[in-house]
């Protein structure tokens, strides 16, 4: 994988910075929710053209209505995925409320906090994991269905389990550069976070072009 470019890309785009600051202000109006879906649509229409192999992905900021909703259903589907740790959550705060602050079932209480913890991770991760099958098969397919083919993300990500696990930690490194840009007054991390979205595009759809074991018509299919 070209990690290096993952990281440039976005500013061989003559307009790089003009995305960028509508990018960032899209992210600060994520802080209330409204941002998100364009945010996200953004990224799948970046991850497509990377997909096709453009040599400038960055697309313009037009079509809104289209990056909203590709956006929302995204959305929609990562919090799906997302609800089994919110149930183990909710059955951890059940448990220690029934028992409270009882001495006598203090061991309990934290076995059963040090067992829900462990699963959450878990999960965490196996999802962390199919993020580049789910963000790639979306870009395909911008449908809901797309990030529930259980048994293509998963041959997918087991298939390219390399590829992954590099796209994935070094789309956590990306996080944790553009946490510096709080420095800038505050407001640079809506900028450099939305750049790290873009790194992460990159990187999914570098596993996506090398990815081994897939149906190589599918992109083809899908154009």
């Amino acid at each position: 994988m070209d990690v290096g470019k993952s990281f440039s890309y976005v500013f061989e785009d003559e307009q790089w910075l003009t995305k960028v600051l509508i990018g960032g202000l899209f992210m600060l109006a994520s802080v209330v929710l409204v941002g998100i879906p364009f945010v996200l649509g953004y990224v799948v229409e970046t991850l497509r053209n990377i997909m096709e192999g453009q040599a400038k992905p960055l697309p313009e900021w037009v079509d809104l209505g289209e990056k909203f909703k590709k956006g929302l259903l995204l959305a929609a589907i990562l919090i799906v995925w997302g609800i089994p740790i919110w149930i183990i959550a909710c059955f951890q705060a059940v448990v220690t409320a029934i028992i409270g602050d009882s001495s006598s079932a203090a061991g309990f209480v934290t076995a059963i906090s040090c067992l829900t913890s462990i699963i959450s991770i878990l999960w965490s991760i196996v999802m962390a994991l199919l993020e580049p099958a789910i963000f790639t098969r979306f870009a395909l397919k911008p449908e809901f269905s797309s990030g529930f083919a259980f048994e293509e993300l998963w041959r997918f990500t087991v298939d390219n389990i390399g590829n992954v696990i590099i796209a994935v930690l070094l789309s956590v490194v990306a996080s944790v550069l553009a946490s510096f840009g709080v420095i800038l007054c505050g407001v640079g991390v809506f900028l450099t976070s939305f750049w790290a979205y873009l790194v992460m595009a990159h990187l999914f759809g570098q596993v996506y072009l090398q990815r081994k074991g897939g149906a190589g018509e599918e992109l083809t299919a899908a154009l």
